[in-house]
């Protein structure tokens, strides 16, 4: 299956400047096999697998896959939580020619109503039961309105009596150890430039989320990135904390670590006090997560723990409050990193693990190789030097665009493949600092208030916790600023106390948020960790209407 957006003008340009190859993530498996034999790839809380078990585990699924008839280029639904051998269907899907979907466990019939029925997907991968969730019930049901489903592989050891000849155990399947001759699995092998390799699902702020067709060579060029901002070697224990369906906890474990041989750790289901246990009992050196899986784990003693091994923490999903950060980053050990990326446009920029605090904390990064940067105005026109613009950009770490969608994919990318991520940025000592998103983006009478700006002197009062800054309605100047806060335990915050506080800080008074929320938490997207300020906006919304 072609990709529908990248031309061969396109391809040949990122091959020719290096930054995209012919290699397959499974090319890093087999060479991680053949020169760390007898080295921990992936560790859960049931099973411990060596580089050496992997591959052969890997490529007995991929020919359970083939031998069911499952054709090249055919979709399939891999939708688990942080399990080794969930991990190890994905690979074994691209090892067989088959391109993955991989969805969040907390999807349900509406959001997978609408994958099927757009990827007709022929395989599925899931739980028969998780979270007292029936998933094998779910995809039964709806494929009685799509019947595209042929087979389906359950993350048990034992399938249930009954279940028909249709439902495998993936598990058995992998320990069957039946390889297929190598040309079998060379002529499904993907085009890593040319071909729809795997299947990402943006979050899905509102309504349903859009599906994102990406060629290998893409992933692997961001992922090399990754590795080299971070320092990624074989002795490195990475950690899933975050799903490694998404970004947060994928980017990290499933698309970086096998690049350079580093252990893959992963946590099923998230508590604090189990995830600094496996830190300290594994020896972990980068964890993956989102920020409210870091005020989670703040909330614990974290000192009865030893997390020396900790190096650094890649938090994504959301946004970090230098706050939060200041105080991860103190009683965790590890350096925070951050970057800008999206599943709709892809990898940006990045921090290194070895800038200065103030950047890490502060920015996103520098652009990672092979992109070009833009910052426009309105008019479409680059802005001054030290001016907030839109962050325009074009380079090989994008996505093919919505998959099986042309029309959709060219309203996000322009011309040549220049693309936004929709965020107002400015750049501080050659790093990309993010102003808020332009939807985001608060004009008070004509003046144009930055959320981020706010949330980030905000941060640094003692009181917060944390803090979403959004538009609320208003009659005289269209919008005005709410500062929703979340305090910490046993402290208080009175609005003339925050108004004083930002004053200190030297901003103009048409920035003042002119209304303070104390919530306990922040709507989130799904899982994903992110602040779902379009939810806070309507709440706002329906409290100044009721108070009318």
């Amino acid at each position: 299956m072609r990709v529908i957006r990248y031309t061969d003008e396109m391809i040949s340009e990122f091959k020719a400047d290096g930054h995209w190859t012919d290699e397959t993530f499974y090319d890093f498996w087999r060479s991680n096999a053949e020169k760390l034999t007898d080295r921990e790839a992936l560790v859960d809380s049931q099973y411990r697998i060596t580089w050496g078990q992997a591959l052969p585990l890997v490529n007995s699924i991929a020919a359970h896959f083939i031998s069911q008839g499952i054709p090249q280029h055919a979709r399939i639904i891999i939708q688990v939580p942080n399990t080794a051998f969930g991990f190890l269907a994905r690979i074994a899907a691209e090892r067989a020619g088959l391109i993955a979907l991989v969805a969040y466990p907390y999807l349900r019939e509406k959001e997978l109503d609408y994958m099927l029925g757009r990827t007709q997907a022929e395989a599925v991968v899931c739980p028969f039961e998780y979270r007292n969730f029936n998933y094998l019930n779910m995809f039964r049901e709806l494929n009685k309105k799509h019947n595209c489903i042929k087979n389906f592989y359950l993350l048990d050891e034992e399938v249930p009596v009954g279940l028909g000849n249709d439902v495998f155990s993936l598990i058995k399947a992998a320990n069957e150890l039946k390889a297929l001759p190598e040309k079998d699995y060379q002529d499904r092998r993907f085009d890593p430039c040319h071909n729809v390799c795997l299947l990402t699902s943006t979050t899905g702020t509102t309504g349903i989320p859009k599906l994102v067709e990406w060629p290998i060579a893409s992933r692997l060029c961001t992922s090399k990135s990754r590795v080299d901002l971070w320092d990624l070697t074989s002795d490195d224990i990475t950690f899933a904390i975050a799903p490694h369906a998404g970004g947060a906890g994928g980017t990290l474990t499933y698309f970086a670590a096998p690049l350079v041989g580093a252990k893959v750790v992963l946590l099923e289901d998230f508590d604090p006090e189990v995830a600094l246990k496996m830190i300290a009992e594994e020896r972990c050196t980068a964890i993956g997560v989102v920020p409210t899986h870091l005020v989670k784990m703040l909330e614990k003693e974290v000192e009865k723990y030893d997390l020396s091994s900790l190096r650094f923490i890649r938090s994504a999903g959301g946004y970090l409050s230098p706050q939060l950060a200041e105080e991860a980053e103190g009683r965790l050990g590890g350096a925070i990193t951050s970057d800008l990326g999206t599943q709709d446009v892809g990898s940006v920029s990045g921090c290194k693990v070895s800038d200065p605090v103030d950047l890490r904390r502060r920015t996103v990064g520098r652009a990672l190789p092979g992109n070009v940067i833009r910052l426009l105005d309105d008019d479409g026109n680059e802005v001054a030097d030290g001016e907030a613009g839109a962050l325009w950009f074009r380079g090989p770490h994008a996505p093919a665009g919505y998959h099986r969608d042309l029309e959709t994919t060219m309203t996000i990318f322009k011309e040549n493949g220049w693309t936004t991520t929709g965020d107002l940025v400015k750049y501080d000592r050659g790093c990309l600092w993010i102003m808020g998103r332009k939807k985001d983006m608060i004009i008070r009478g004509g003046q144009n208030i930055y959320p981020a700006e706010i949330e980030g002197l905000l941060n640094e009062h003692p009181s917060v916790a944390n803090v979403a800054v959004v538009a609320m309605p208003d009659h005289k100047f269209g919008e005005k600023a709410c500062a929703f806060t979340i305090l910490k335990k046993g402290c208080s915050l009175e609005f003339d106390e925050m108004v004083s506080f930002l004053k200190e800080k030297k901003i103009a008074n048409y920035k003042l948020p002119e209304r303070l929320e104390i919530v306990p938490e922040f709507p989130a997207v799904g899982d994903s960790g992110k602040v779902n300020k379009e939810t806070l906006k309507v709440m706002i919304a329906d409290m100044l209407t009721s108070e009318n």
